[in-house]
């Protein structure tokens, strides 16, 4: 990661958990289990990208101020309750994320399966405050079974498959990742007004970028370490799970990212030196490595 991109994350992750501290509910707030349970997997480290890309969509389709704060926060919530749920032992079975024990290893099964879930409602309690606008609708889409949700059925169906096909393969992660990335791009643009022009350039940014994260995703969990990657790696091959480089190899999905990633910066041609910034977050998330 560049010093520019560096100093914006570390400068939005700031102000995105100074919001979330304010918008969660306290930890001292009855049923203490429960909140301390959110704010413990809400506050566990991460890049906070969704939020991130969804403030600086805003802000190159011309937003001010903080009105998408709250937004951005809804959408770490969405993803952080799809996480919490995703390491628990009737899914992928994970003991660490983000370089700490998963919520179920600390509280229990039963309140991170109801820490995730408040976390949802929790993140449309705050999307309804935006009257007027359809994100409620757009976040919903994407977290369902037309989006995340859809994709970790046919993620999970598809474990242990002898044969699991590209278009198989290409459903689950537009589902499962590329969906909620590119909604947290369009939330962002949609709160400042963008007209179709520039919400269909954010799409197709997104779209690019969200896909390759996910590819890249499971390269990592092949080649790098729990150490570095902050989660457990190797499950995908232990679970037999549908990925790019269990279909391609290691090179040809690293290529893959690579090309979808240069389709996704062509895309921000319409904003010119405005869109420096997520050109520059693209090619971060080729070159990651956690």
């Amino acid at each position: 990661m560049n010093q520019n991109l560096k100093k914006l994350f570390e400068t939005e992750t700031k102000k995105v958990d100074e919001w979330l501290g304010k918008l969660l509910p306290p930890e001292s707030a009855e049923p203490v289990s429960i909140h301390k349970s959110m704010r413990y997997s809400m506050f566990a480290g991460g890049k906070r990208l969704r939020p991130v890309l969804c403030l600086l969509a805003h802000e190159i389709c011309g937003g001010e101020g903080d009105k998408a704060y709250p937004a951005a926060c809804a959408l770490e919530m969405m993803h952080t309750f799809s996480l919490i749920h995703d390491d628990l032992p009737c899914m992928d079975d994970d003991d660490f994320r983000r370089g700490k024990p998963t919520n179920h290893k600390v509280f229990g099964e039963a309140i991170a399966v109801l820490a995730g879930d408040a976390l949802c409602i929790h993140a449309y309690g705050i999307l309804g405050s935006y009257v007027g606008l359809p994100i409620v609708k757009e976040i919903s889409s994407a977290l369902g079974t037309a989006g995340m949700i859809g994709g970790q059925v046919a993620d999970i169906e598809s474990e242990g498959t002898a044969d699991v096909d590209a278009k198989t393969l290409e459903f689950i992660h537009i589902h499962k990742t590329e969906k909620l990335i590119t909604t947290s791009l369009r939330t962002g643009a949609i709160i400042a007004g963008a007209d179709e022009a520039k919400l269909a350039a954010i799409t197709k940014y997104g779209q690019g970028i969200g896909l390759a994260f996910q590819i890249v995703d499971d390269v990592l969990d092949l080649t790098s370490d729990t150490a570095t990657l902050g989660k457990d790696v190797g499950s995908d091959l232990e679970n037999n799970k549908a990925t790019y480089p269990r279909l391609y190899g290691i090179d040809k999905s690293r290529a893959e990212a690579k090309r979808l990633v240069n389709e996704a910066k062509d895309a921000l041609a319409l904003f010119g030196e405005k869109g420096a910034m997520l050109r520059e977050l693209a090619d971060f998330i080729v070159e990651r490595v956690n």
